[in-house]
């Protein structure tokens, strides 16, 4: 049984907290944890088809459960307040960037500078407040790297560690990469005990993934072998288009130039004294330069760890030199990165070909609060979206309302299915608008009640 929500108006959100960079931030994250929680919710291709491990659903849902519980149980409430905390874990990875490069060598101020590169790199603060796994996981990959690389790092520090590593992969897969490179590591440097434990502690946290795995989807691993067929046996990554492999040079150039320059010159210079933080950066960049379909969300886990590494390379230019020039300079570069964020297009974040001079922000953001007021609506009991592909809108997650919601695939107006339509202005008469937000409106067909649909399904198309 669904719940039956208030159906008061909510506030209309702020414009730069309603728009989309990328389905995922929806549909892999936010939308599964509202219908755990609410009971509605687009179920997207992968939690159809057991693609996705439910670690990151389930601990998103367990924030939204903390905000339901203490008040905050309207879209235009617990969105923001999502983003807050995905943004705090942002700022946090900050702190594990300066932290991992103090561990491996950088100096006090060259580990702030490093910390620094990260929380002020325009393509940080852009992906921070969003639900995606790439920038969440970055906070256990280089807070893990801290602990388990270092050669001195204590029996402790390494079991921290390779937990952390873990608790990686079970938010994102791909970050299994960081776990391979840092076992390589321990045993190029002949450390058996050392990588024994290293290996034990990814092993009970793999069978822990499979256990998720066994318990959610009913197989040992489900996710991860069903993820493979699907990319590499069946080939449906490469639906969504292949780049070069030089594409992650050109778009860390293009997203944020000064900041891209240090990392090039500041990793130059640390690969004698962090041989080993190098090591494990190259793998994963390597793998990833190789797989076709290329976003720079893909390398967000790593990138802080290419940070931290430039950290070390400041301290041996500031050695060399004898004085803290490049600190300033790096800092300098990160603030310009910064004060340049805004302007971030999707040519500059390498998205969307053809759209290249389109700003990376307020993507779909008119849908989103048109959504917030549809579910506002009293005598609403049925909503149709005909304006945009579904898949590019925030869902329940924004709608909240206990009604059908159905794609531009759906029914024709005339079943009676729903009373409502998000669309173009021409595709209604202007007496039926009952709000407008740029070149799309929400229009009201009839006072309602709707015709029932009991064949409705919130499948994602």
């Amino acid at each position: 049984m669904y719940h039956a929500w208030p159906s008061r108006a909510p506030r209309r959100a702020p414009s730069g907290r309603a728009g989309i960079a990328w389905p995922d931030e929806i549909y892999q994250a936010l939308e599964p944890a509202h219908r755990w929680v609410w009971g509605r919710g687009w179920v997207a291709l992968e939690f159809r088809q057991g693609l996705r491990n439910w670690t990151l659903p389930a601990l998103v849902a367990a924030m939204l459960e903390v905000f339901r519980v203490v008040g905050l149980d309207r879209p235009d409430l617990y969105v923001p307040a999502s983003k807050c905390v995905f943004a705090a874990v942002g700022v946090a990875t900050a702190w594990a960037t300066a932290r991992l490069a103090r561990r491996m060598g950088a100096g006090p101020l060259e580990s702030a500078a490093a910390g620094a590169l990260w929380a002020l790199a325009a393509p940080a603060i852009y992906f921070a407040p969003r639900g995606l796994s790439e920038p969440l996981s970055a906070l256990p990959v280089t807070l893990g790297l801290s602990f388990v690389l270092p050669a001195g790092a204590s029996r402790r520090d390494r079991w921290l560690g390779a937990s952390l590593l873990g608790l990686a992969v079970l938010l994102r897969l791909q970050d299994a990469l960081v776990c391979v490179a840092v076992l390589a590591v321990w045993l190029l440097r002949r450390r058996w005990r050392e990588s024994l434990e290293v290996a034990a502690v990814l092993g009970a946290w793999a069978l822990l993934f499979g256990l998720i795995d066994r318990v959610t989807w009913g197989d040992w691993f489900h996710s991860a072998f069903a993820y493979w067929r699907y990319n590499w046996v069946q080939g449906k990554g490469e639906l969504f288009g292949a780049s070069p492999w030089s594409y992650y040079l050109h778009v860390l150039w293009t997203s944020m130039p000064t900041v891209a320059l240090v990392l090039l010159v500041g990793s130059a210079l640390a690969v004698r004294r962090a041989p080993a933080l190098l090591g494990v950066v190259a793998l994963f960049l390597a793998v990833h330069m190789g797989i076709p379909h290329k976003e720079l969300r893909f390398i967000l886990p790593v990138l802080p760890a290419l940070m931290a590494l430039a950290g070390v390379g400041l301290t041996v230019a500031s050695e060399r030199i004898g004085w803290r020039l490049p600190v300033g300079l790096a800092v300098l570069a990160a603030l310009v990165s910064a004060a340049r964020f805004h302007a971030l297009t999707f040519g500059d974040l390498g998205a969307y070909p053809g759209r290249e001079q389109v700003s990376a922000y307020q993507d779909f953001a008119p849908v989103n609060r048109l959504l917030l007021v549809a579910g506002g609506q009293g005598d609403l009991c049925g909503l149709k979206v005909e304006a945009v592909h579904i898949a590019w809108t925030g869902g329940y997650t924004y709608f909240h309302r206990d009604a059908p919601m159905y794609s531009h695939l759906g029914p024709p107006r005339d079943a009676g299915h729903f009373n409502y339509v998000l669309t173009l202005p021409q595709a209604v008469p202007a007496s039926a608008v009952v709000a407008q937000d740029g070149p799309v409106v929400l229009a009201r067909l009839f006072d309602g009640p709707c015709v029932p649909d009991p064949g409705y399904r919130a499948d994602l198309p």
